[in-house]
């Protein structure tokens, strides 16, 4: 694998009864866990003052058991532990990018199956593989097909943002590169261009190209600071993949694709992929899934993409302004 330029993954199958967990709102996470997980609750006015939690006002014990998956659990213990101890986990095809900020250490970083059950259930993008993966096909009025969901576990490592970059790949041809962090701007990138644009599409004609059924793919690579080029993930080629700095009409409409370029000059044809970075501190954005830790209102007025939300917002502020100043004129003149 390491020849290859591949981080170490183990595959497991992911049963139904599980995906059935991670589908249902009501259940609480489990302790991940070989033994049984329980905690009981009441009201009882003879409590003793042990740990009881009071949930009603009816005067009844109420027993809440964690769902067991033992079988399960245990080979992703024995899997964590191959890997070193600390993985970084997916599905089939997403990961749970947007869930990062519930966890303790706002890491992607799992050492349990407690730790993978948390982003799981707190993910829209999993929610989405496991409900509606095939919802943005071409085909998408065509039965789906059956689908063998698995959780791939790969080995953890510390990855420098500004080392990863996704891969547009058409007709087997990579038409683009964009810098994968893209609401930061990484000097080195900026000096590395050549070097950078260089060595990936090395990697992909020595590893990648022609070697998948698919035609049309995307794949998400790192680069180390040794200009060692690593493959970490492969996505659809179509909007269900975020398209990050180019855009998808772009990408699929056949046309060559240009590179950055400053103001005032005028795109030129190119030979191979087009390179796209974050060229100054100025175009620096906020991170795009900024919108799924907070509610969407606050994301829209911090950001100004919704005119009249802001608009409305005003006109509260102004309106409780105007309220506080009537106040104090009524308390001035009671005063008197």
């Amino acid at each position: 694998m390491a020849a290859t330029g591949m981080l170490a993954s183990l595959i497991l199958p992911l049963p139904q009864n599980v995906i059935d967990y991670l589908l249902d709102d009501g259940t609480l996470v489990v302790s991940g866990s070989d033994h049984n997980t329980q905690r009981t609750h009441t009201n009882s006015s003879d409590s003793d003052g042990e740990e009881d939690i009071q949930w009603s006002d009816d005067e009844t014990t109420a027993t809440v058991t964690a769902p067991e998956f033992p079988e399960f659990t245990s080979k992703v213990l024995e899997a964590i532990n191959s890997l070193g101890g600390r993985v970084f986990p997916k599905l089939n095809w997403s990961a749970p990018r947007d869930a990062n900020w519930i966890a303790l250490n706002s890491s992607l970083q799992c050492q349990s199956l407690s730790d993978i059950f948390l982003l799981f259930k707190s993910s829209d993008f999993i929610t989405h593989d496991l409900t509606e993966p095939f919802l943005q096909c071409s085909d998408h009025d065509s039965p789906d097909p059956v689908i063998n969901y698995e959780l791939v576990l790969r080995k953890w490592s510390e990855l420098i943002p500004g080392g990863e970059f996704r891969c547009f790949v058409k007709e087997n041809k990579l038409i683009g590169i964009s810098q994968r962090d893209y609401t930061q701007y990484y000097h080195h990138i900026s000096k590395q261009e050549d070097q950078i644009c260089q060595s990936i599409q090395e990697f992909f004609s020595q590893h990648i190209q022609y070697n998948f059924l698919d035609e049309d793919f995307v794949l998400d690579v790192y680069r180390d600071s040794w200009g060692k080029v690593w493959l970490i993930d492969l996505n659809p080629f179509g909007e269900v993949t975020d398209s990050l700095l180019f855009t998808w009409e772009e990408l699929t409409s056949g046309n060559s694709l240009s590179a950055n370029q400053q103001e005032g000059e005028i795109a030129q044809q190119q030979e191979g992929p087009a390179f796209r970075y974050t060229t100054s501190e100025v175009t620096v954005q906020p991170s795009p899934c900024l919108s799924y830790r907070i509610p969407r209102d606050f994301v829209d007025l911090s950001t100004g993409e919704d005119a009249y939300k802001l608009i409305d917002f005003l006109k509260l502020k102004k309106s409780q302004q105007e309220d506080s100043e009537e106040e104090e004129e009524e308390e001035e003149e009671a005063g008197q």
